[in-house]
């Protein structure tokens, strides 16, 4: 093991690499842009790496499908409007199965809106296109995290065999920070071997086995979608990730996810400080969401605060894996806009005051 000190999305493309990676496909958009810059450079060096710019998202998307059905385990990055172009691949990848990882830079909206930073592609990633949101989508939170769950998204990927998505932003992506490079055996992390998607299940030399994206009757469909559900039901205890930081003695629990949930740590440091309890959870998968480990995180507490930099688009989430839970709910919303932990300190404290003065 090593330390490193990396840019985000060069993190990125080191996890993938110790991952297993072979091909990316994609298309240049801010802020996932160097993702690809990084990928090219080591494909240069690397014969056995692939690389293949198209002529789009859509085409990219469509590439990175044909290569897993080949057996190769690729891979995009995209944000923004190329994140909503991609869906129709993703779409294609979440009804036939496939091992799709994806690199989600998010940034605001609607269209091409600011092409930095935002909490925004939340509803996008994890329920986007004509299915049934069946992904599995990380939020990360910074540096070291890029590099474990670029790894931990491939492993994902293809043993349980549906869409997953490392969802950051163009913070993540581009601030450097210490990371601790290692490879995955270092960690006892076993890496999951990609296999040829278009052989048959006895593998018989010449055969090839033909894998559905379209159905003519309608209950097909239905008794495909149900059994793709309870099989996603069924690996979702597997799956599920959080951090759960102070919340069992805590009288206001902040829900944040990703760089904002970074941001709602440091706040929660400075308020216990000053003898406040707080605690913060902070879902990292979204999808699918630890729903038991937040109502049990809310249970008999005095507040909830929700923020991020969307225009609830989290809150909406956490309401419904939360429910009928009646604590009450405070936020706080920046679209497109980072969250400071003081301007956090100062809504808990408010919170605080508006309690004691109704006490």
């Amino acid at each position: 093991m090593k330390k490193e000190f990396l840019m985000g999305s060069e993190t990125i493309v080191k996890g993938a690499i110790a991952a297993g990676a072979q091909m990316m496909t994609g298309y240049p958009i801010t802020p996932t842009t160097e993702i690809m810059e990084h990928w090219a450079e080591e494909a240069a060096k690397n014969p056995a790496l692939k690389f293949l710019q198209t002529e789009d998202e859509m085409s990219a998307g469509f590439a990175m499908i044909g290569a897993i059905l080949a057996g190769v385990k690729a891979f995009t990055a995209s944000a923004g409007p190329g994140n909503v172009l991609m869906q129709d691949a993703f779409s294609m990848a979440e009804n036939m199965r496939l091992p799709t990882v994806a690199f989600i830079g998010q940034r605001g909206g609607p269209s091409t809106g600011t092409v930095i930073y935002s909490q925004q592609e939340l509803n996008l990633t994890c329920f986007g296109g004509n299915g049934e949101g069946l992904r599995i989508v990380y939020s990360t939170a910074g540096g070291q995290e890029l590099y474990d769950y670029a790894i931990k998204a491939f492993n994902t990927a293809w043993k349980y065999r549906f869409p997953t998505f490392v969802l950051t932003d163009g913070y993540q992506n581009k601030t450097q920070s210490s990371v601790e490079i290692y490879q995955p055996q270092e960690k006892q992390v076993e890496i999951v071997s990609p296999t040829p998607y278009l052989l048959n299940p006895q593998k018989q030399e010449g055969t090839f086995t033909h894998i559905r994206n379209t159905y003519n009757l309608e209950q097909e469909l239905a008794d495909v979608l149900i059994d793709y559900k309870k099989h996603f039901t069924e690996i979702t205890p597997e799956i599920l990730e959080f951090e759960d930081y102070h919340t069992l003695d805590a009288e206001i629990v902040i829900f944040a996810h990703g760089i904002v949930a970074a941001a709602a740590k440091l706040a929660v440091d400075s308020l216990r400080n000053e003898g406040k309890k707080v605690g913060l959870f902070r879902p990292i998968t979204l999808n699918p969401f630890p729903k038991e480990s937040a109502i049990n995180a809310v249970t008999n507490k005095k507040g909830i605060l929700i923020t991020e930099s969307s225009l609830g688009q989290f809150e909406r989430m956490v309401k419904s894996n939360i429910y009928p839970a009646n604590t009450p709910i405070f936020t706080l919303k920046k679209p497109a806009v980072g969250i400071m932990p003081e301007e956090i300190i100062e809504k808990i404290n408010q919170i605080f005051s508006e309690k004691g003065n109704n006490a």
